[in-house]
């Protein structure tokens, strides 16, 4: 988030905000926003729906909220919205935001409910996965989990699949049960979907830019070209 308000040269931020799910890691950013907190603003914030009935503010206000936050969402500056993703099921053609069109499928991961997004102008699409754990529905053909209907869907001939490849091939026997999924998965996936490039995301802190070098290396004979998401990547068709 505070990447995103350099880029506007924090001037105010005005469109949507989609969350895939609300662990620490994807949503701590958020109250430093600054050009989402900000008098101009014009925000949209969207997040799956809670398995328990809570609406969007409040689920953020656990978080959001003295004592770990000395405001809480509805004290953002600006004019924000708050409300939860269409179900899933009534989301085949997908619903308006911002000028896209997204479709948003529930994908396993564990300690809440979790989406993925497939993104279009029309002309160019993306799927964004950035936290999956498909071995919670089975092991798959080659042990790094099942590619059910819903993350091939996602990832169906997209121009770029950005998908967790937190783990290594075989890191996955002892550690996927913490909620991620392995490269060669994320790799595989997009192969049988027909991706036009995968981009590998959520690297495990420790490792470093040589670690990730190496990673994508492993897939230099990839039928599908991979490159390792970074900061400041930017892509062009």
């Amino acid at each position: 988030m505070r990447t995103v308000s350099a880029l506007l040269g924090c001037q105010p931020f005005r469109g949507t905000i989609l969350l895939t799910h609300l662990h620490w890691d994807h949503i701590l950013g958020l109250p430093f926003f600054e050009s989402g907190d900000h008098p101009d603003a014009q925000v949209t914030l969207r997040l799956p729906a809670q398995a328990d009935g809570t609406d969007a503010e409040s689920t953020l206000a656990r978080m959001m909220s003295p004592p770990f936050f000395p405001i809480g969402p509805h004290q953002l500056r600006g004019r924000w919205t708050f409300d939860v993703l269409p179900p899933d099921e009534s989301a085949e053609g997908g619903f308006a935001a911002s000028g896209f069109r997204v479709v948003a499928k529930d994908v396993p991961h564990k300690g809440g409910h979790t989406v993925g997004y497939r993104v279009t102008d029309g002309r160019h699409t993306i799927a964004y996965i950035p936290d999956h754990c498909p071995t919670q529905i089975g092991p798959g053909p080659d042990g790094w989990g099942e590619y059910h209907p819903a993350v091939l869907e996602l990832a169906r001939d997209v121009d770029l699949l950005i998908h967790d490849a937190h783990l290594l091939a075989e890191e996955v026997a002892t550690q996927a049960s913490f909620g991620h999924a392995a490269a060669d998965y994320a790799v595989e996936l997009g192969r049988r979907a027909g991706a036009q490039r995968v981009a590998l995301f959520h690297h495990r802190p420790d490792r470093n830019d040589e670690a990730l070098d190496a990673l994508v290396q492993r897939f230099s004979s990839s039928t599908v070209p991979v490159i390792g998401a970074a900061d400041g990547l930017e892509l062009a068709w």
